[in-house]
C-alpha cells in the first residue's frame, strides 16, 4: 500500500528497538520519528504534532513499574488530547496497560513485537483518528465500497472463500467458539479479526495468545496471571492473557502446539469460565468469546493421542476451513493486481505491469508459503525488476516436493559477480525469502542479531 498519511513517534530508552521500529514504520507512515529521551516530547508533538505515539512504560534501568509510562500517558493526552497514544510492554505489565487503557490509552503491543500485527494496529490507529478529524469512515471503509472483492480483510471471488465468507456472517454475531483450520499464511488472524468486528464485542478488547510462543514454565502465569511471590520474579500482583480479554475476544493462536498437560489446565479454564491466579485459591470469572486456530491436524492428533478429544469439542463448535492458495486459483490474479497497485505506489513505480507469460507462472506454481508469500513475491519483485515489465526470472519459485518446479531470480548471481557484498545480499535475500519475510526466523538462520539483519536490509535497500 501507498504510505500512510500519518505522523507516528517512537518513545523508548532502547536504541536497538527505535532502530527496529523506525525501519519498519518508514515503510507504511510518512513521518517516523524516534526520541530516546521522553522530557523530548512535549517539545516534538509542539513541533510534529503528531498523530500517534508509540510509547515504551519504563525508562529508568531496572524500572518495571510503568509509573513513567503512565505519567507520560498523561502528559501527551493534556499536551495533545486528540493523539492517539499506543503503548509498549512486556508481558509482565499488562495489568498496568489494561490500567492504561483506562486512563485514555488506545491499545497496547507486547514486546517484541509481531511486525505484522505493529503495522496493523498502528494503521487502524492512523485511520481512525483520521476518522474522527474528517468525520469519514477508516480506509478499510473505502475500500470495501470501491474494491467489490474485498471482504472484511480478504480479496478473493471463489467459490472457496465465498463460503468463509458465508460462515463468518452466520457466527459472527454469535458467542460461539470458533475453530479456525489452514496452512500457514491463508490469513486465519484475518479471519478472527473480521469475526470480532462484527460480534457484539466489536467495542472491547481483542486479545491475541500465541500458544507456540508461550513456553511451558511461563504458561499458567502468562495465561492465568500469578500473585505476588508466587515465584522467584513475582514482584507484583498480575492479571493473565485471560483476564486481559475479559469482556472481548480472545484469539488463541497455534493450540496445537500446546502439550497434554497444557491442554487439560486450559481446558478447565475454559469449562469454568474461571481462572485461578498462580499463588493463590481464589477463582476469578472472565467473560470472553473464545476464537483459536492452528495449521496442524487436529482430529489426526486426537487419533493419535497428542491432542485432547474433549478439548477439541470445547473449541470447535463451529469450524472454518481457510483454503489453500493452490486451492482458489480463480483469485491468483485478483491478490497479485492488489499486492502490485500496492507496491506501485509504495515504492513509487507506477508504470510496472504483469505480462502474461509472468501471470501464468503465478497461476501454475503451487503457493506454499500461500498469500504471505505472495505478498513478499510481489513486494521482491517490484524491488528487484529493471524494466517496466514484471517477468518470471524477477521472482522466486521454490522447488515443489516433486522437485519439478524451477528455482529462478534468486537463486543465482551474475556470472561476473562474486563481490562479498553481492553475496551477503543474495543470503539475506534468499534467508527472508524462505521464511516469508520473518526477521527472527531469517537472523537465526543467518546466526546474526535481528539489529543486524535489520541494518543490512537497509544496506542493501531491501
Amino acid at each position: 500500500m501507498s504510505k500512510v498519511s500519518c505522523k507516528v513517534l517512537v518513545v523508548d530508552d532502547e536504541e536497538d528497538i527505535l532502530m527496529a521500529g523506525k525501519l519498519l514504520l518508514k515503510q507504511h507512515f510518512e513521518v517516523v520519528k524516534t526520541t530516546s529521551d521522553p522530557y523530548k516530547i512535549p517539545s516534538l508533538l509542539q513541533e510534529h504534532n503528531f498523530d500517534v505515539v508509540l510509547l515504551d512504560m519504563n525508562y529508568s534501568i531496572g524500572a518495571t513499574s510503568s509509573k513513567e509510562g503512565l505519567h507520560w500517558l498523561k502528559q501527551i493526552l493534556q499536551l495533545s488530547p486528540k493523539t492517539t497514544v499506543i503503548l509498549m510492554t512486556a508481558y509482565g505489565d499488562i495489568e498496568l496497560a489494561v490500567r492504561a487503557l483506562k486512563e485514555g490509552a488506545t491499545d497496547f503491543v507486547l514486546k517484541p513485537w509481531q511486525n505484522e500485527k505493529l503495522v496493523a494496529i498502528l494503521k487502524t490507529a492512523c485511520q481512525n483518528r483520521s476518522a474522527s478529524v474528517n468525520g469519514k469512515r477508516c480506509a478499510e471503509k473505502a475500500v470495501r465500497e470501491n474494491t467489490a472483492y474485498h471482504y472484511d480483510g480478504f480479496i478473493g471471488v471463489s467459490p472457496a472463500m465465498q463460503r468463509v465468507y458465508q460462515t463468518i456472517d452466520k457466527v459472527a454475531g454469535t458467542d460461539a467458539n470458533v475453530l479456525i483450520l489452514g496452512e500457514n499464511g491463508t490469513g486465519k488472524e484475518v479471519a478472527a479479526r473480521a469475526l470480532h468486528r462484527k460480534s457484539k464485542r466489536a467495542n472491547n478488547v481483542f486479545e491475541i495468545v500465541d500458544l507456540g510462543a508461550v513456553s511451558t514454565t511461563l504458561f499458567e502465569s502468562e495465561l492465568f496471571g500469578h500473585a505476588k511471590g508466587s515465584f522467584t520474579d513475582a514482584k507484583e500482583d498480575r492479571a493473565g492473557r485471560l483476564e486481559a480479554a475479559s469482556g472481548g475476544t480472545l484469539f488463541l493462536d497455534e493450540i496445537g502446539n500446546l502439550s497434554l498437560a497444557l491442554q487439560a489446565k486450559l481446558l478447565t479454564v475454559l469449562q469454568s469460565r474461571q481462572v485461578i491466579r498462580l499463588g493463590t485459591n481464589k477463582p476469578r470469572p472472565i467473560d470472553i468469546r473464545l476464537i483459536c486456530a492452528t495449521n496442524m491436524p487436529l482430529y489426526d492428533m486426537v487419533r493419535e493421542g497428542t491432542f485432547r478429544q474433549d478439548l477439541l469439542y470445547r473449541v470447535n463448535t463451529v469450524e472454518i476451513h481457510l483454503p489453500p492458495l493452490r486451492e482458489r486459483r480463480d483469485d491468483i490474479r485478483l491478490l497479485a493486481e492488489h499486492f502490485l497497485k500496492v507496491y506501485q505506489q509504495k515504492y513509487e513505480r507506477p508504470e510496472l505491469r504483469l505480462n502474461s507469460e509472468t501471470m501464468r507462472r503465478l497461476n501454475d506454481y503451487h503457493w506454499p508459503g500461500n498469500i504471505r508469500e505472495l505478498d513478499h513475491a510481489m513486494e521482491r519483485a517490484v524491488i528487484l525488476c529493471d524494466g517496466n515489465e514484471l517477468h518470471p526470472d524477477d521472482f522466486y519459485f521454490a522447488p515443489s516436493e516433486d522437485g519439478q518446479q524451477k528455482q529462478l531470480g534468486l537463486d543465482s548471481l551474475a556470472d561476473n559477480d562474486y563481490t562479498l557484498e553481492a553475496l551477503e545480499k543474495m543470503m539475506v535475500q534468499k534467508a527472508l525469502v524462505k521464511h516469508a519475510g520473518n526477521i527472527t526466523h531469517a537472523a537465526k538462520e543467518l546466526g546474526i542479531t535481528r539489529t543486524a539483519l535489520y541494518r543490512r536490509i537497509e544496506k542493501h535497500g531491501l
